[in-house]
């Protein structure tokens, strides 16, 4: 069974993809629907019941694009898909298969690393010949200011504090996914640890 949510004030930056990206976080949305008449509400459908939960418990309330986001359960169990020709079509998208999805094998890692979102950002995936400091130019160019990093002994991970929650909300979307080349995509994340002196 599947459980959309009705996310409420939004501004007219947000697409469907920007709202998978956000929501994917928490799991993995099927279908976004923005309402064609009310453009500042939406329909997620996420894959089940515990994740629609997960992602209305962790996202109401937060900010996003300078407005207060309002997540609650729908009445509807699914988003339809507009008819072919329609002008609403670029406001709903399917993303069943997407290869974007956190969750879709048992067991992932990705379960164990589920955080509300915070101003301290965990990416992963990233390639040797990125340095710090260009992850730190490409996530102050989002629009924020990067307050601290501290890359992991691996160096294919790292932690990445901006100033505000907001802020770290506008980067994962803005960067998760990034091609950052040789084959790298990195992977952003609310991360449940601040960096304090560095650590």
């Amino acid at each position: 069974m599947f459980y959309p949510v009705t996310l409420g004030v939004l501004y007219q930056m947000v697409t469907p993809q920007s709202l998978f990206t956000l929501f994917g976080v928490y799991g993995d949305v099927q279908r976004v629907k923005i309402l064609y008449n009310q453009k500042d509400s939406a329909l997620i459908q996420m894959a089940d019941g515990n994740q629609s939960q997960l992602a209305m418990s962790y996202l109401n309330g937060q900010k996003m694009y300078g407005k207060i986001i309002q997540v609650t359960l729908s009445k509807y169990q699914t988003v339809q898909l507009p008819h072919e020709g329609l002008d609403d079509q670029r406001l709903t998208k399917d993303f069943g298969n997407s290869p974007l999805h956190r969750f879709k094998k048992p067991g992932s890692k990705n379960f164990q690393n589920i955080f509300p979102p915070s101003a301290t950002l965990h990416l992963s995936n990233i390639p040797p010949s990125v340095a710090e400091d260009d992850l730190r130019t490409l996530f102050a160019n989002t629009g924020g200011t990067v307050k601290a990093f501290k890359l992991f002994q691996d160096r294919t991970m790292a932690r990445l504090q901006m100033s505000t929650v907001e802020e770290a909300i506008q980067a994962l979307i803005d960067l998760d996914y990034y091609n950052l080349g040789e084959n790298h995509h990195l992977r952003v994340s609310f991360s449940k640890s601040t960096i304090l002196n560095g650590r």
